[in-house]
């Protein structure tokens, strides 16, 4: 049985790759900031520590909704650990940063993923794919404010 969804496949294929990084990159987003909220130390220590814990579970909860978007689009989400870091374009840090730095690694990191997914948000908008429209005009406002939140933490 053919798979209709108003979306021919090759515009189902295309949304789907992008979504398919949109996830690679929210998920190596998601293990550097629990990386950083593990290993923070300094003056600020509490209040960072549970605020990248709070951006985490945030991305937690945003990584089965866009791996579900992906299977919605009738593909198979290829989770991993090798495709997933061969497809983010957001690295992890293999040593402990100064508090400042991991700050502004994560903003690095957030504005990478905006920058890209707001291409997948215009390529699903000219398609008619107005669920993935959704979803990531969701994550973005929340990847948005907790750049921005971070952003504010570099005033200290």
């Amino acid at each position: 049985m053919e798979y209709d969804i108003g979306l021919t496949e090759q515009q189902r294929q295309g949304i789907s790759n992008g979504l398919s990084r949109f996830l690679a990159d929210t998920y190596a987003l998601y293990l550097k900031t629990q990386d950083f909220h593990w290993n923070i130390t300094g003056a600020e220590f509490y209040s960072l520590h549970l605020l990248l814990e709070k951006h985490y579970e945030d991305m937690a909860a945003a990584i089965d909704e866009i791996a579900e978007r992906i299977r919605a689009l009738g593909f198979y989400v290829d989770a991993s650990f090798t495709s997933l870091n061969q497809q983010a374009s957001i690295k992890g840090e293999n040593r402990v940063l100064a508090a400042r730095d991991m700050l502004a690694g994560l903003i690095q990191g957030h504005q990478t993923l905006i920058v890209h997914v707001r291409n997948v948000a215009a390529l699903a908008d000219k398609e008619g794919d107005f669920a993935t429209v959704d979803l990531i005009g969701r994550r973005l406002g929340a990847h948005e404010k907790m750049a921005w939140m971070l952003q504010s933490q570099l005033k200290f």
